[in-house]
């Protein structure tokens, strides 16, 4: 069973399952999940292997990023904004063919009775851009990593912090298992060759 908002709103607040929500969400989330932000973009170089029992992903290389700063001291009122990186610029123009590594501004954190799956806005893909996800498990907690890939024919520029994917929230039946991967926390590539637990 999907969950819907009003249930999703109330985990929210009573076990943080997303923190770091855009207001848009907290006070008028579309659909039957929440939308989430472009946060940090990363390009891949390197070799990778996949072996039955150790892996190795590529080497990474942080390209653009959306960070929330305070802009007004000693208030109880915070602005956030997208804090220009050493490009001075807070978007990505994303050429025909570009695959990139991408992770989320919000962190869940799942319980051990709900799973999640990623899809992209169909403003996503109408541009050309595709999203390479997988299940979320119950357990993890972290930011969201997946791929972004533009298989359209025209460069897309997209800023850091806009709404591109969508994510809905599955309650198990019968029993789940707890995420015991080396993902955990949004981490987003190995460092070397590793044994897969």
């Amino acid at each position: 069973m999907i969950l819907g908002p009003k249930k999703l709103l109330q985990l929210v607040k009573t076990k943080k399952l997303v923190e770091g929500l855009a207001e848009r969400e907290l006070t008028n989330p579309e659909g039957a999940g929440f939308d989430l932000r472009l946060g940090e973009v990363y390009k891949i170089s390197g070799t990778a292997f996949l072996g039955e029992t150790e892996r190795k992903t590529p080497e990474i290389e942080l390209v653009a990023s959306y960070e929330k700063i305070k802009i007004e001291k000693g208030s109880t009122f915070l602005k956030v904004e997208p804090l220009r990186r050493s490009s001075g610029k807070s978007s990505i123009k994303i050429k025909p063919g570009d695959f990139f590594l991408v992770k989320t501004i919000e962190k869940i954190n799942l319980p051990i009775n709900l799973s999640a799956v990623i899809l992209p806005r169909t403003t996503t893909f109408r541009c050309g851009l595709f999203l390479r996800t997988g299940p979320v498990q119950p357990g993890y907690q972290g930011e969201l990593t997946f791929g972004l890939k533009n298989e359209g024919s025209i460069t897309v520029e997209i800023e850091m912090g806009a709404r591109f994917a969508h994510v809905l929230f599955h309650e198990i039946k019968g029993g789940g298992r707890r995420y015991r991967g080396q993902w955990q926390g949004g981490r987003v590539t190995t460092k070397k060759k590793e044994k897969q637990i």
